[in-house]
């Protein structure tokens, strides 16, 4: 490779560039074309750059909502090919979502074939479906043939496409966008249009309205799904004041009654963006994992419209109490965040409240009215020269047929002849005279012989003057109206009120799916029901193997029956329980794991590794299991001789992940995991010594590494626990037999000591039961 420096073309200041500034300079050239041309929608139109392409090209292609359709790998090879030099697939699904009326709350593309569905499903390939504009795509680009806005050269320079439409109604807030730029994002919700329009023309009459005032027009988002919004005034308010806060969106659903008692819900409507096949996945989810317990099946019965069906497990559950469980464990309900991050005047991205976005709308509105009223006024002043030279052809009609008919340069001849005089002659049976006064001496204009010469031999019929005057009389009087409307600002403001109730008469609560689909409710307080209370409370048998395969065997079953387990293990653990009962395991990584008795795997086989349940490392033993006691303390220690007491209710854990507690490091590990009881505590080393010290000398705590309990020269703690002093120290001898030391002064010492040998008959593996 060559040494750029040895170049003797290249300039040495370009070298010595600083590798800061080159990469700051570079990536904020990303940045910002991300920001710009990509992520952030413009405020005016609500569009991005590829949206407004897309719909330009369909119109281009004379797509119109009452045409044909073209197929949709035609459209996004134009909008490619012209305007847009991105992939094409990323072409058609931007314009497969705005056909999808479950995503856009006023679909601008007419869709014919799959273009996805509400399960998630994707649309079919380009080549398969079909589109065209909707009539709101054209209201958007109502007046781009009146230089409504101005228009850009496309990415080659070989066409021009608009900076942004003129918009007719405020598509920002109407279909709402969502964007991930570089260090912004966008999240907009749509809204209705009747509503939209209302809040735009009281603004109108009153510019510096209250963000507040704008509430009582728009009450909050209108999702195309439905659903009901269940979040407070009072937080909707603050949200579209900071153009930052976010709305709960929940189901709509209903009891239905299926008579002797039994009920179902079924859910009509699911909240925006929540894909129904993932949704009944998560549903189906918690019946298995029995989180809602309460909760039975759950089926689709969906057709064209939304039908789910939740089954509850007795008909004597509250309908209100499963749906609260399933708005808290499910995408039932979901809060749709709300960051209104724009580009105003398609430069600068701003975080807008809803006032400066339907500000910004409506100033584009007035702009767009005065360019096409400019324009149209140019037409009419055109139109007008041309007129006034076909009046002053009528009047010297005569005139101008010679020197059409005899002349080598008609053209050069009328623009130097002298005209003027007033033109008489008999119509019907009645004299007619020009109303116009004699024209006086002047010249034809270019454009006005150009126009003479171009006039059809038919046109020169008698009423053809009469229908001069009349049009150019009209003419005036619409420029006379346009130059008042250019002059004056309250004019307007007016009219720009009025384009927008023709538009909301348009759009409005007639339009086909114009009336608001999402309603208001209070969330309600939903009853904290604790989860024992709705599972039925019946007996089991908990059974552990050595290998950490579990099960949970139907009813109490004699705890010293022969039970079957795989080949190469055998039991460990097995206790009575009940199934509203939680079960707590304690693994020598120093953390809990809790599980409820009634999600735990049948009897019938050999169950289910642990390991699977909760998330329990391969290199961690189970050290305990057993029923969690409310109210309850254990005593933890680490073979390294460290514990201490904590309560029960504080090693619950609420996820799969568990809770650390002990604290263990540099290869110690968890050892010791009792229920305490009693005023002593015992503890025995692997050297056979036996120490018992008051309980009050061990802390109490949530978590840590706790505190010495014997000190060891060689080896570590072999087994602690707790008991009465007066009632004796009690273990098994190696024959099962119950032995009870009542004399432990010799024993009796303080935490951290060393301890004497254990006294005679102390079983030879060094545990205490």
């Amino acid at each position: 490779m060559t040494d750029t420096l040895d170049d003797p073309n290249m300039n040495p200041a370009e070298v010595a560039e600083p590798l800061r500034r080159a990469i700051g300079e570079r990536y904020l050239t990303y940045a910002l074309s991300t920001i710009m041309h990509r992520a952030l929608p413009d405020a005016r139109d609500g569009l991005k750059p590829v949206h407004r392409r897309i719909l330009y090209a369909m119109r281009e292609l004379r797509l119109a909502s009452n045409g044909g359709f073209r197929k949709s790998a035609k459209i996004s090879g134009d909008v490619m090919g012209n305007y847009h030099p991105h992939g094409d697939m990323a072409i058609y699904d931007a314009m497969a979502r705005l056909a999808q009326d479950f995503n856009v709350r006023y679909p601008l593309v007419d869709g014919q074939g799959n273009f996805g569905n509400i399960d998630g499903d994707n649309p079919a390939a380009s080549r398969y479906t079909e589109a065209r504009m909707t009539a709101a795509a054209e209201a958007l680009l109502e007046g781009l043939n009146e230089n409504a806005v101005d228009f850009r050269e496309n990415y080659d320079g070989t066409l021009t496409e608009p900076v942004v439409l003129p918009a007719a109604f405020p598509n920002l807030l109407a279909n709402g966008s969502s964007g991930i730029a570089v260090g912004m994002a966008t999240n907009i919700p749509p809204h209705n249009i009747e509503e939209l329009i209302g809040a735009c023309l009281h603004l109108i009459k009153v510019p510096d309205a209250r963000d507040e005032t704008l509430l009582n027009y728009i009450p909050g988002p209108d999702f195309p799904t439905g659903g009901v919004i269940v979040e407070p005034r009072e937080n909707i308010a603050e949200a579209y004041r900071t153009g930052r806060g976010s709305f709960r969106l929940r189901c709509r659903y209903e009891v239905e009654d299926l008579g002797r008692g039994q009920w179902q819900v079924v859910v009509t409507e699911i909240p925006y963006q929540v894909q129904k096949s993932k949704l009944i996945e998560k549903i189906a989810e918690l019946i298995q994992t029995k989180k809602v317990p309460i909760l039975a099946d759950v089926r689709d019965e969906s057709a064209d419209d939304i039908r789910l069906i939740l089954e509850p497990r007795s008909k004597n559950v509250d309908p209100a109490v499963l749906m609260g469980m399933m708005f808290r464990n499910s995408d039932l309900e979901v809060r749709f965040s709300l960051n209104m991050n724009v580009l105003i005047d398609g430069l600068t991205p701003k975080v807008c409240s809803l006032k400066e976005v339907l500000r910004a709308f409506l100033d584009h509105r007035r702009e767009v009215l005065q360019r096409r009223s400019q324009f149209r006024l140019e037409k009419i002043d055109h139109r007008l020269e041309v007129l006034e030279g076909f009046i002053i052809a009528f009047l010297n009609l005569d005139r101008v047929i010679d020197i059409i008919r005899y002349d080598d340069e008609p053209k050069a001849a009328l623009m130097g002849e002298e005209w003027g005089g007033t033109h008489v002659r008999a119509m019907s049976e009645a004299d007619y005279v020009s109303p116009l006064p004699a024209k006086g001496e002047g010249e034809l204009s270019e454009v006005q012989a150009e126009a003479i010469l171009n006039m059809r031999l038919r046109s020169l019929r008698r009423l053809e003057e009469i229908e001069l005057v009349r049009e150019r009389d009209a003419l005036m009087e619409e420029r006379a109206a346009l130059e008042d409307l250019l002059d004056s600002g309250d004019l307007q403001w007016a009219r720009v009120g009025e384009e927008l109730k023709e538009t909301r008469k348009a759009f409005g609560r007639d339009y086909p799916g114009g009336a608001r689909r999402s309603q208001f409710a209070e969330a309600g307080v939903v009853e904290e029901v604790p989860l024992e209370a709705m599972i039925d409370r019946e007996p089991l048998t908990v059974v552990c193997s050595q290998m950490g395969w579990i099960r949970a065997m139907t009813g109490h079953i004699d705890l010293g029956r022969e039970l079957k387990f795989k080949d190469g293990d055998g039991p460990r653990f097995i206790f009575h329980a009940e199934t509203t009962d939680r079960i707590l395991v304690f693994a020598s990584t120093g953390r809990f794991y809790t599980i409820q008795a009634s999600t735990l795997p049948g009897g019938r086989g050999m169950g289910e590794p642990l390991r699977l349940i909760v998330d329990l490392p391969n290199e961690a033993e189970i050290i305990a299991i057993f029923i969690h006691r409310p109210g309850g303390r254990l005593l933890v220690a680490s073979d390294a001789g460290d514990g201490f007491i904590v309560p029960e209710d504080d090693v619950l854990a609420q996820t799969r992940s568990g809770k650390q507690v002990l604290n263990v490091r540099d290869g110690t590990r968890a050892l010791v995991c009792k229920p305490v009881s009693g005023d002593h505590v015992a503890v025995v080393g692997e050297n056979r010594k036996v120490l018992v010290f008051a309980q009050e000398e061990l802390p109490e705590m949530g978590r840590g590494k706790g505190v010495r309990l014997q000190k060891y020269k060689d080896g570590g703690l072999s087994d602690a626990t707790t008991f009465v002093l007066a009632e004796g120290l009690s273990w098994r001898d190696p024959a099962g037999r119950t032995r009870t030391e009542s004399e432990l002064s010799e024993w009796l010492g303080k935490r951290a000591g060393s301890g004497r040998m254990a006294p005679r008959g102390f079983p030879r593996d060094n545990k205490f039961n």
